[in-house]
């Protein structure tokens, strides 16, 4: 692990490369936030001799999170030595590099693969056959949906070790002040349904006129597609699920009604609706009841948003399943089927996703630095995992769910256990709509469906205009009429 340094050669050779390739848009997507956030300046390692006598391995990864998992795993294997290079995914860096890879001798043994784009590598024929673990999978009941994303045409080429079930964040005060109580179980049942939802939306804003049920539509997005009968893609023809169509009209009723605030996700107004900053045009205060966010999203999202120099919401906050069941992100972790290290490499990726030991250890906050250190001790100051991630074993979850009461994140939430919320919704969880070209559709959707929301085009136009965008994006594919004209 001693080779993680920037080496400015390296990184500008690499932007010239990725500029000569004409890399995506900078544009971050309105349903897609990676797992955890990484330092985007760091870069790949620099080439370096392997220390004497261990067997080098090459793990590639877009977020520093995995970091932490390979210095424990060479904790356990003293004669390995984990060459780990993270590159970063802002501008599409990681997924150019790891295809720059293929077929030469830079080939990386292990691979990250973040939800996004992890179908994409699952259905081509680059990543390893990875069924034999599927026995242990079984026996640390590892949630269906993990499973189900990491495997194609019955063969399974990637584990996660987080699942990722999306939970329903609400503020406790205002539930009191509008529902009449902040109980999980009775605002459940207010928001158990879509129509519910919108109903307890007309409370809220009659409650009062400056607050909104949600930050922004564009949260649902996910909650939508993963309630689908049918993916994408099937036979080689695009499918517009009927939940598509009912996905753009809510928005476009949210909207209508005043029930979001109309903030872009991932933006300033967005995060200050999470510590009570946010104001109107005219600076009049405003607030915003719920936000739909996954697993990963209460340690990175919320929780470190809640505060602002004046405000702190922490204690607040309670979490349901709400309307509709879904997964959000995630990293899944493969071995490259031509290393020349493939079985080290499976190891590795047994080690990270169906370790009983590592899974328990990395949700319950034993990777300290210190900890780290002991193992490496050119460990960055900052490299560590606190407690919370929500880890794909079901085994795991249920023996350490109780050493979550009384936490600080049982706390922050006003009494609740945020691992035995998940663990209701997580088997919910539908991973098998996921196909390789998702990412790139669901771009192209949802910037039309924000020109829809902002009234620059009508909804037949956005219809067309996605249509003809996946088509260009699709040449091969059926596409079918749009559903409206």
């Amino acid at each position: 692990m001693k080779r993680l340094n920037l080496v400015l050669s390296l990184l500008v050779a690499l932007s010239m490369a990725l500029a000569s390739c004409g890399a995506p848009s900078t544009e971050a997507p309105a349903a897609e936030a990676p797992a955890a956030e990484a330092p985007a300046a760091e870069a790949p390692a620099a080439e370096a001799p392997a220390e004497s006598g261990k067997t080098v391995l090459n793990v590639w990864s877009f977020t520093n999170e995995i970091r932490t998992m390979a210095i424990a795993f060479e904790g356990k294997h003293p004669d390995v030595d984990v060459v780990y290079t993270m590159i970063p995914m802002t501008n599409g860096e990681y997924q150019t590099k790891l295809k720059a890879s293929l077929g030469t001798k830079d080939i990386p043994d292990v691979v990250a693969l973040e939800a996004a784009f992890v179908k994409e590598w699952v259905e081509a024929d680059f990543l390893a056959d990875l069924n034999e673990f599927l026995p242990l999978a079984e026996e640390l009941k590892t949630y269906p949906a993990v499973v189900q994303v990491g495997t194609y045409e019955g063969v399974t080429k990637a584990y996660s070790y987080q699942a990722t079930p999306g939970a329903f964040f609400y503020r406790r005060s205002i539930a009191k002040e509008c529902l009449g109580t902040d109980d999980p179980e009775e605002v459940q049942a207010m928001v158990s349904d879509i129509d519910k939802f919108v109903e307890t939306a007309d409370k809220i804003q009659k409650c009062n006129k400056d607050y909104f049920m949600v930050g922004t539509s564009a949260e649902l997005f996910n909650p939508f597609l993963a309630n689908r009968k049918q993916p994408w893609i099937v036979d080689g023809e695009l499918v517009i699920d009927p939940k598509v169509v009912e996905y753009i009209h809510f928005a476009k009723m949210m909207r209508e009604k005043g029930y979001e605030s109309q903030a872009q996700q991932w933006s300033e107004g967005w995060f200050a609706g999470m510590n009570d900053t946010l104001t109107g045009a005219d600076g009049t205060p405003k607030k915003v009841f719920c936000y739909f966010l996954p697993t990963w999203g209460l340690p990175y999202v919320l929780i470190p948003n809640s505060k602002s120099d004046t405000t702190d919401t922490g204690g607040d906050w309670a979490m349901i399943n709400g309307p509709l069941a879904y997964q959000w992100g995630g990293t899944w972790v493969g071995a490259m089927k031509d290393s020349p290290n493939l079985e080290l490499a499976k190891e590795f990726v047994k080690f990270v996703a169906l370790d009983e030991e590592n899974l328990t250890n990395w949700a319950t906050g034993v990777y300290t630095n210190e900890y780290l250190k002991a193992i490496d001790p050119e460990t960055p100051d900052d490299q560590a995992q606190a407690p919370g991630d929500f880890v794909s074993s079901q085994v795991v979850v249920e023996k350490i769910t109780p050493q979550f009461d009384g936490s600080d994140l049982y706390k922050w939430l006003g009494g609740q256990n945020n691992y035995e919320a998940f663990n209701k919704a997580a088997p919910k969880v539908n991973g098998a709509l996921l196909t390789g070209s998702d990412d790139a559709i669901q771009r192209a959707l949802e910037s039309q469906r924000d020109q829809y929301l902002n009234g620059e085009i009508d909804e037949a136009t956005m219809w067309a205009q996605w249509l003809d965008l996946v088509r260009n994006e699709f040449p091969d594919l059926v596409i079918p009429e749009p559903p409206v004209k």
